[in-house]
């Protein structure tokens, strides 16, 4: 049997998150603890208090779901010690390269606390939005991005989650047209999303820039195994690799779908999420038709998933 392990990204944050994960796990508790003393704040009572709109915050989501997915990996440590490949969406990558060593826990939460910060800047500076088309084929969600486009605003695909579920990101009046224009080419839904800026776009072109920066003073090692990367869907094998992939992710759509199948294609027969709520889990559905793909976060997910 061939482990993959996935790591989920922004929007799985909900507030209680890891709080009972740490009560009934000391390696767990120490985790969060770090992270409170390398953040200076209490990046734990964030996620497990609240309020909502706090944690939401992109600056905020982003270290907490790292935190807890990493606490999550450390409790299962001797569990999934078999794992052949690994993969995060979006800010999950960061996750991913500290459980296959190339990255700190220390230096990828700082690095995801600045990323959070320079993403909403970013989208300060140049306001942008993203929406989600379900129910229309990649090509021709491509299209209708690159009709909807012009002088006045860009659209592209973002994040290509799953067959027929599609996010797309730019400048609002663009998103709009394509949004329109989605509706009328017989898409199931689309529907503009609540966000703080156009992610994985062009727009984040100054978040970008901002990120090649910090990551360059960062120890990057190579992976114990290797990481499919959101940019181009293939394994990444080394830390020069890595740290030059996640600054293009910031620009460059998240080729999920095609990150999953690769790993099934590599031998992957079982999946495990590793942090808040089940998203990737569910992806699977429609990702990797017939492949056991569990979500653990809880006590309880822990508890099945060593018994399995």
């Amino acid at each position: 049997m061939s482990l993959g392990l996935l790591f989920p990204g922004q929007g799985s944050q909900t507030v209680g998150m890891g709080g009972a994960l740490a009560s009934a796990f000391a390696e767990a508790a120490r985790t969060f603890e770090e992270a409170d003393e390398i953040l200076g704040f209490r990046l734990s009572r964030l996620a497990w208090e609240g309020p909502a709109e706090e944690l939401t915050q992109t600056r905020n989501a982003q270290p907490a779901i790292l935190a807890h997915s990493v606490a999550v990996w450390r409790v299962l440590a001797d569990a999934i010690r078999g794992a052949s490949l690994a993969a995060g969406h979006s800010l999950g990558e960061f996750s991913a390269y500290v459980c296959t060593g190339t990255l700190s826990f220390e230096s990828a939460l700082r690095a995801v606390r600045l990323r959070g910060e320079l993403m909403y800047s970013a989208g300060q500076t140049r306001p942008g939005t993203m929406a989600a088309v379900l129910g229309l084929e990649d090509d021709r969600v491509r299209e209708l991005c690159a009709a909807a486009s012009s002088v006045d605003g860009l659209c592209v695909p973002a994040n290509f989650n799953s067959p027929g579920q599609v996010v797309i990101s730019g400048d609002p009046v663009a998103v709009d047209r394509a949004v329109r224009m989605a509706s009328d080419a017989g898409a199931k839904k689309a529907v503009t999303l609540n966000v703080s800026g156009a992610f994985h776009s062009p727009l984040m072109g100054p978040a970008s820039e901002g990120l090649r920066e910090a990551l360059e003073g960062l120890d990057f090692r190579d992976p114990r195994f290797p990481v499919v990367a959101n940019v181009t869907a293939s394994a990444v094998r080394s830390g020069a690799e890595a740290r030059r992939l996640l600054v293009r992710q910031l620009t460059s759509p998240v080729r999920w779908s095609e990150s999953v199948r690769a790993m099934s294609a590599a031998g992957v027969d079982r999946f495990v999420e590793l942090g808040p709520g089940g998203v990737l889990s569910g992806l699977n559905r429609r990702n990797a038709r017939g492949v056991a793909s569990v979500s653990v976060g809880d006590p309880a997910e822990v508890e099945a998933f060593t018994a399995s």
